[in-house]
């Protein structure tokens, strides 16, 4: 059986404050590498560049994109990759163009900051949450197409999330409630209520075949749970909170963007793969904001709140 290591493969500096969100191409023909967020108000899409050096960035900045008036939370791309969507604290979503860069929808209604969006499977609809405890259906066209505010959450909604099959349309999303709930997309309504997290929910992630959900937040537990019986299976512990979430492309784990760094979980074992800490020459240590992988796997891409994004490498050994 193939054992895996990880390898620390350098560094991509271009953010002048916290990277807030990363997101990775879906398809394995895009030259863009990974897409981050940051609080110094910006996203920038960045390139793949061939190099041999290890102490060169594998990737340089490709593109900038500018408009947000507030911090950005959070990125997602499309399916193709030649769009992104972004949320701010600005109250606003945005919708752009990768490949000139333009903004081609700004989407407004929150009336607090929006502190998450997602694509659905489709690339047809979006969902946004934010302060205003709100979740929010769009068009592509920015149009608001539904408010989901009956049985919402009593606080802030910091997460949400399509299942990625479209033969259960599904939203989960997560708040400062200390909740996780299920939404049906065909219905608009909560259909359950996730209760045991003591702390504020702030990651919730859908596994790529669509059966299993984690939440994860400042108590400093990931909880797996049965999305379709919304049944509670077991907890992860770590021993700090844990930022965000996201499920392996490719292997059974769990990866956590943790205070301490990045934590990987064996999903069937239940045990700790992998303790990625970055060096640092602060006097304070950077915290783990975000995390996300390549699209074979291979590669995990995490951003901190020293401004850069960091990458790791994921090698089998026999």
């Amino acid at each position: 059986m193939a054992e895996e290591t990880f390898s620390y493969d350098g560094q991509l500096s271009g953010h002048r404050d916290w990277v807030t969100s990363l997101a990775c191409p879906q398809v394995s023909d895009s030259s863009i590498k990974v897409v981050s967020a940051s609080r110094d108000k910006t996203i920038v899409a960045w390139k793949g560049v061939d190099t041999n050096s290890a102490d060169e960035p594998k990737a340089v900045p490709y593109r900038r994109l500018e408009g947000h008036s507030d911090f950005v939370e959070e990125v997602t791309l499309s399916n193709n990759a030649e769009f992104a969507l972004s949320s701010s604290w600005d109250t606003s979503l945005r919708l752009w163009n990768l490949k000139n860069g333009e903004c081609i929808t700004k989407f407004q209604g929150h009336t607090k900051d929006v502190l998450s969006v997602a694509f659905s499977p489709d690339n047809r609809q979006i969902v946004s949450g934010g302060r205003d405890s709100k979740l929010k259906m769009w068009n592509v066209k920015g149009e608001c197409m539904f408010t989901m505010d009956k049985d919402c959450h009593q606080g802030w909604v910091n997460c949400v999330r399509f299942s990625p099959t479209l033969a259960t349309p599904l939203i989960v999303s997560g708040g400062s409630d200390e909740c996780v709930k299920v939404w049906s997309l065909t219905e608009f309504r909560c259909m359950d209520t996730l209760k045991g997290h003591t702390g504020t929910v702030n990651s919730v992630a859908v596994s790529p075949d669509g059966s299993l959900c984690a939440s994860a937040g400042k108590d400093g537990k990931a909880k797996l749970w049965d999305i379709s019986r919304s049944e509670h299976l077991y907890e992860l512990d770590c021993p700090c909170p844990i930022n965000q979430l996201s499920f392996s492309p490719n292997h059974y784990w769990l990866c956590g963007a943790t205070a301490d760094g990045v934590r990987i979980w064996d999903l069937e074992d239940k045990k700790i793969v992998a303790e990625l800490v970055p060096e640092s020459n602060l006097k304070t240590k950077p915290q783990c904001t975000s995390i996300a992988w390549s699209v074979d796997g291979n590669t995990l891409y995490s951003g901190f709140t020293d401004n850069t994004i960091r990458e790791w490498g994921v090698h089998s050994k026999k």
